[in-house]
């Protein structure tokens, strides 16, 4: 049986940031071990996931200036921790609406 290779030609396909080397990363491959790790079995916290980690970068801007409109790309990427910190916004966001059987739309951008 062939073994499948994921291999990405998407020009703006970016790895996740665990998998970056370096001292700094392995620095904090426990701390996104553990934040991988939260279960969310609750709905309250839930809630307060879906509240505080945005649905989309709020760093994104255009800004207009003497006419011309300057981009402010999304900054988000930066943070070592984006990946996991989306991934449990998504955790969050599935319990919500699969064990809940709530409405997610008003987290949705």
């Amino acid at each position: 049986m062939d073994s499948i290779n994921h291999t990405h030609s998407h020009p703006n396909y970016h790895p996740p940031n665990y998998k970056k080397s370096g001292w700094f990363n392995n620095l904090l491959n426990p701390f996104r071990s553990w934040l991988d790790g939260i279960p969310v079995k609750n709905y309250r916290m839930a809630h307060v996931i879906c509240q505080l980690i945005p649905c989309c970068c709020p760093f994104e801007r255009n800004i207009n200036v003497f006419g011309r409109t300057l981009h402010i790309p999304p900054l988000c990427k930066l943070n070592p921790l984006y990946d996991e910190f989306v991934g449990m916004r998504f955790r969050a966001l599935s319990y919500l609406a699969d064990e809940c059987g709530e409405d997610i739309t008003k987290y949705i951008c």
